[in-house]
């Protein structure tokens, strides 16, 4: 089976469960409910389990199958692919580490249903990881708070990263695990219903065998496409969201019978100014997904490759390369289809009853993520000096690193 035929018979059996996942989404965005039967929903499915091998019990898709099916998905409602984002990056760390053992225990959960959420970032004065991680006679014991900890309210596990002994450590723990607390105090006018609050660990037990990996400071993404994974995911969401901007554009003035500046009724669909509008809205949507596919080849590519045992730095250095030159177009498209669409419907447009104004700050939102800025100079830098963006990175820690011990040294004087 191509994989353009495993996307269609796939796309043909999750169209009625996206459609039901759509039917709510202005709902659940005017109440701010929280999308927990929509989640069950895919979990129910099958849909966190696409990405294990079916030696595992999953389905084995390959990478622009899933994000195919994420465009499709953010289509009906843009909030359910970040909920399930760092579910699918615990799924793609433990396919990329190749630990046979760890593998039988965590996929056996993912097939169960069983989905994760993260606990990486922190709000602080710096960038620093506060969450520390304790030697106990049991295992380790984890203290801290993190925040922007996406999908963890629905999740049964939590991926976090803690400090011990000046490294890292990234661990797993259960959601129900005495001593964790999710908080659903996120306030950010976009993604509302993506559950990226506070998590909270009071003296969380942590057994040897929920630590996944320990690391120094600069490794988190060394010799990896991980990082590039996570941004798809938002660039995939951003193109579905640019697809339902075309979709309500296209609803809206359908079903309209008066135009500004036109005595009486008329028909906006004939306008040809309209019929321009929603060309270009189409147009934008189609090169956002256009974009985001041709780069989870890539990176698909990447993990062939690491199957294969013959990945080179310069695989690695390609991921992250397309990543961000996708992420600086796409963004831009799908933050003008999200303006663009207005134009078609004057003050009507802005009914609280249609939302349509929840594309724009969902894809503003998202844009925020890994602002772009950043990713336009490290491809500068790259294409001027030839340091790619991972190398870049470690400099920074490294650089970081020796300032440290040089503030001890002078701290101890």
């Amino acid at each position: 089976m191509t994989e353009q035929t495993s996307y269609r018979v796939l796309q043909a059996r999750f169209k009625p469960l996206f459609e039901q996942i759509a039917a709510g989404a202005i709902e659940r965005e005017q109440q701010r409910q929280l999308a927990f039967d929509a989640v069950n929903l895919l979990r129910d499915a099958g849909f966190s389990a696409l990405r294990v091998p079916q030696a595992h019990a999953g389905a084995g898709i390959s990478l622009p199958v899933l994000f195919g099916l994420l465009i499709d998905l953010a289509e009906a409602d843009s909030n359910l692919p970040q909920i399930v984002r760092a579910h699918f990056g615990f799924v793609e760390g433990r396919l990329a580490s190749r630990d046979v053992a760890s593998q039988d225990y965590w996929f056996a959960k993912v097939v169960a249903g069983q989905l994760w959420g993260a606990a990486m970032a922190e709000r602080s004065d710096s960038s620093t990881n506060s969450v520390s991680l304790a030697a106990a006679e049991d295992g380790w014991r984890l203290n801290g708070e993190k925040y922007y900890c996406t999908g963890t309210i629905y999740a049964d596990w939590v991926a976090a990263v803690a400090m011990h002994d000046k490294d890292f450590f990234s661990v797993v723990v259960a959601v129900d695990a005495p001593g964790v607390t999710r908080v659903d105090d996120w306030d950010g006018f976009g993604q509302r219903l993506s559950g990226s609050g506070t998590t909270r660990f009071d003296n969380v037990a942590v057994p040897d065998e929920h630590v996944l990996r320990r690391f120094k400071p600069g490794e988190l993404r060394a010799e990896s496409y991980i990082s590039s994974f996570y941004q798809l995911f938002h660039l995939a969401t951003l193109a579905g969201i640019a697809r339902a901007a075309l979709r309500d554009a296209t609803e809206f003035v359908q079903g309209r019978t008066r135009a500004f500046g036109v005595p009486g009724q008329s028909s906006p669909k004939d306008d040809p100014l309209v019929q321009r509008v929603i060309g270009r809205l189409s147009s934008l949507a189609f090169a956002s997904e256009t974009l985001v596919l041709a780069t989870a080849q890539v990176l698909e590519n990447v993990h062939q490759a690491e199957l294969s045992e013959t990945a080179q730095e310069a695989d690695y250095v390609e991921a992250d390369i397309r990543t961000f030159q996708a992420q600086q177009v796409v963004l831009e498209q799908v933050l003008e289809a999200t303006t663009l669409l207005f134009e078609v419907g004057g003050a009507s447009a802005t009914s609280q009853a249609r939302r349509l104004d929840r594309h724009w700050r969902n894809a503003r939102t998202l844009a925020s993520h890994n602002p772009a800025i950043y990713r336009e100079r490290a491809l500068g830098n790259y294409y001027l000096n030839g340091i790619s963006p991972g190398a870049a990175w470690r400099a920074l820690h490294e650089q970081d690193s020796a300032h440290g011990a040089t503030r001890d040294e002078a701290s101890a004087v």
